[in-house]
């Protein structure tokens, strides 16, 4: 029964961007397709660089929990509390990689999609050529960029019922590209801040024991 409703829904959200997608103007298209090819090869690129994003702070991560259970009293559930919050992001940025490497692996679908996303708005022509310009973006510079253009963007029920039938593009327009940002930079900040706290929370449990 269950599998059956997500076929249904499955089945649901292509006809709506079937229908959708003929609606989508020549010059839309066109400025999607090159905005798609920017968007794989950033991601793509960034695919060794986000990994390394949440290798280096597992093995921190990892020892403060340890110190978190090897603990006593009131400084283990402070030191756990840390080590848990500091997982939350780990996982969080890792679900959101996930889902943006596998939003990228079919380019001509994820085209589609922007070009619907462009139609949406409610300043097309402006909206479009603002996602021209991220021709000249890498790297990170892709999603902030992203965040830019859709900023003037507005978040009427028209949209958010469209944008949530696209399941390619709806991560590299708004709400999810704001919460991609900012996962992101939280991400890059764990790095010093699980060592820190991984330290703080080895001295803890020392001074703890003596």
């Amino acid at each position: 029964m269950k599998l059956r409703q997500v076929k249904s829904l499955g089945g649901r959200a292509n006809a709506a961007v079937g229908d959708l997608a003929a609606r989508v103007d020549d010059q839309t298209g066109e400025a999607a397709k090159k905005a798609a090819r920017v968007i794989v090869l950033a991601v793509t690129l960034l695919r060794i660089p986000t990994a390394l994003l949440m290798i280096l702070p597992a093995p921190f991560i990892f020892t403060t929990l340890v110190l978190g259970l090897l603990a006593d009293g009131g400084v283990r559930w402070v030191i756990l509390g840390a080590g848990l919050a500091m997982l939350l992001v780990t996982g969080a940025f890792w679900g959101r990689r996930r889902r943006i490497l596998q939003a990228v692996e079919e380019p001509d679908k994820l085209a589609t999609e922007l070009g619907i996303m462009i139609s949406l708005t409610d300043k097309v022509e402006e909206t479009r050529g603002a996602i021209s310009s991220i021709a000249g973006a890498g790297g990170w510079r892709i999603f902030e960029r992203l965040k830019g253009v859709w900023s003037g963007v507005a978040m009427t029920g028209r949209w958010i019922e469209g944008v949530g039938d696209l399941p390619r593009a709806r991560y590299f327009g708004p709400p999810k590209i704001g919460t991609t940002v900012t996962v992101a930079v939280a991400a890059l900040w764990l790095i010093p801040i699980s060592v820190v706290v991984a330290l703080l929370s080895l001295i803890g449990s020392i001074a703890g024991s003596i």
